[in-house]
């Protein structure tokens, strides 16, 4: 994994845990986590973590790093939850996603099921860019060119979510699809089910 990887990961790892009241017995889904880089950094603040994502590659890695470390808390998922939650625990107190909602094409669904999958209460932790006009990308990716944060704000709002917040966390470097080097700023947004 690249270093700008693992910042990244470092870096959000430090803004959940600045976010979400500390209490061991939470329990945490990871939404779209790859190789679990960043719930391996949060491992020892909740009781259980779900780790969910539909790449049996990125999985396969998760699983052998898990039995590597003898992690006891983490439990890995291979479902996309946008067609079914069966079989994963629920509900959770804290759901955390980073980088992933912009490749999903419908938002609302989405914000319905991680509001339905949380506890009441319940934390919702989503990092993500900003808008950019498809930059990020580039030509022929399906999925967001980032999100407007009010337009993002109101779709929470819609699927229930309180006190949805904002800010910037960080920045990743990266050439454009024009070729030009440039900044693009990822948020984390955090918001209630209460």
């Amino acid at each position: 994994m690249s270093p700008e990887h693992v910042h990244r990961a470092e870096v959000l790892a430090d803004a959940i845990n600045k976010t979400i009241p500390s209490d061991t017995s939470f329990t945490a889904m990871e939404y779209g986590c790859g190789t679990g880089l960043l719930s391996f950094l949060l491992k020892e603040r909740f009781s259980k973590i779900a780790l969910i994502d539909n790449s049996s590659g990125m999985l396969e890695v998760l699983r052998n790093k898990i039995r590597h470390d003898n992690v006891k808390n983490m439990d890995v998922f291979n479902v996309d939850i946008m067609e079914s939650t069966i079989g994963i625990p629920q509900p959770f107190s804290v759901i955390y996603s980073s980088m992933v909602l912009h490749h999903i094409e419908d938002i609302d669904k989405i914000l319905k099921i991680w509001y339905g999958l949380l506890n009441k209460p319940g934390y919702l932790c989503v990092a993500d860019l900003d808008s950019d006009n498809g930059l990020f990308h580039g030509n022929g990716f399906k999925g967001h060119g980032g999100f407007d944060r009010k337009t993002l704000k109101e779709k929470m709002e819609n699927a229930g979510f309180v006190n949805v917040t904002f800010r910037t966390v960080l920045e990743i470097q990266k050439k454009a699809n024009n070729g030009i080097s440039r900044s693009f700023p990822v948020f984390l947004m955090t918001a209630r089910k209460l």
